[in-house]
C-alpha cells in the first residue's frame, strides 16, 4: 500500500536469533525483507555488532522493543543504543501487571511515559507503545489504551499497533486504526485463527484488504510481521507465508 514500508519483528524468529543472529537475518533477507524491528540482540553483545550484521545484507532498523525498567533506569544507554543503530523508534513492549491494575495506575503510566518520551523527542527519537489485548480492559469507562494516549502528548508517545491484540480484545482492527490516525506509525501485522490463534497474514479470520486500506489512509509507515508462536511451524517458514501474501495484497 502507498506510504506503508514492510519489515519483520525479530520476536517471531527469537530462538534462532539466540544461537544464530547473523545467519537469521540472511535468511530474513532472503525472504525479502529489507528491515526488521528487534527484539533483543539474539547471541550477540551490543548494537555496534547488530549494525554490523544489518548492514552487511543491506538492512535497516525500523524500531527496537524495550521494557519499562530499561527505559526509567538507562534511557541514555538506550539512546546511545539506537543511535548506534541508526534507528529512530523505541517501542515499550509493554506495562507491567502491576502499572496497570485500575485507572490511576494508567494515569500514573501514562506521566511516566510523557516524561519519556519528551526526553527521547529531544534527542530525535520516537518513543511508541505497543499493546497487547489486556489495554482494552475499561476502568472508568475507558479502556487502559485510552487512558494511556489522553493523558500523553500525541508528540510524546505513538502507537504501535497489533492487529491480532485489537481483535484479541474486542475491537475492529480497521477501525480502530483510522480511529487512532497518524499517531499509529508502526503496525504489527498477523492473522487469527477460528480458535483465536496466531496465524500467518491472509491465512486467517481478519479481513486484512481492509486493514491494509486503513493503515494507508491512517500513513502508517510500518508494517510489520510478526507471529508469536508458530506452533511447531518453522518460523521464517510463516514469516515467508506472510510476506508472499503481502505481496499478493499489493502491500509490497
Amino acid at each position: 500500500m502507498p506510504g506503508m514500508q514492510i519489515a519483520a519483528q525479530l520476536y517471531t524468529v527469537r530462538e534462532l536469533a539466540r544461537q544464530d543472529f547473523a545467519g537469521t537475518i540472511r535468511a530474513v533477507a532472503g525472504i525479502g525483507y529489507r528491515a526488521v524491528e528487534l527484539a533483543g540482540y539474539g547471541n550477540l553483545g551490543s548494537a555496534a555488532q547488530v549494525r554490523k550484521v544489518l548492514d552487511d545484507q543491506g538492512m535497516s532498523v525500523v524500531a527496537s522493543h524495550a521494557n519499562l525498567d530499561s527505559l526509567e533506569r538507562n534511557l541514555h544507554r538506550i539512546l546511545d543504543d539506537v543511535e548506534a543503530l541508526n534507528c529512530s523508534t523505541i517501542v515499550l513492549s509493554f506495562l507491567p501487571e502491576a502499572r496497570r491494575q485500575d485507572a490511576v495506575g494508567w494515569r500514573a503510566a501514562a506521566e511516566t511515559l510523557d516524561q519519556i518520551g519528551w526526553a527521547c523527542m529531544t534527542q530525535g527519537v520516537a518513543l511508541a507503545y505497543h499493546h497487547h489485548h489486556f489495554e482494552f480492559l475499561t476502568f472508568d469507562y475507558q479502556t487502559g489504551l485510552d487512558i494511556l494516549l489522553q493523558n500523553t502528548s500525541p508528540r510524546h508517545l505513538k502507537a504501535e499497533l497489533d492487529t491480532f491484540w485489537i481483535k484479541y480484545g474486542g475491537e475492529d482492527p480497521a477501525g480502530y486504526i483510522r480511529r487512532l490516525g497518524t499517531r499509529a506509525t508502526h503496525l504489527h501485522l498477523k492473522d487469527m485463527t477460528l480458535d483465536r490463534k496466531f496465524a500467518e497474514v491472509g491465512t486467517g479470520t481478519l479481513d486484512f484488504p481492509a486493514i491494509l486500506s486503513a493503515a494507508a489512509d491512517a500513513d502508517v509507515r510500518w508494517g510489520i510481521v510478526e507471529q508469536d508462536s508458530t506452533y511447531g511451524r518453522p518460523p521464517l517458514e510463516c514469516l515467508n507465508v506472510s510476506f508472499d501474501k503481502l505481496r499478493r495484497f499489493g502491500a509490497i
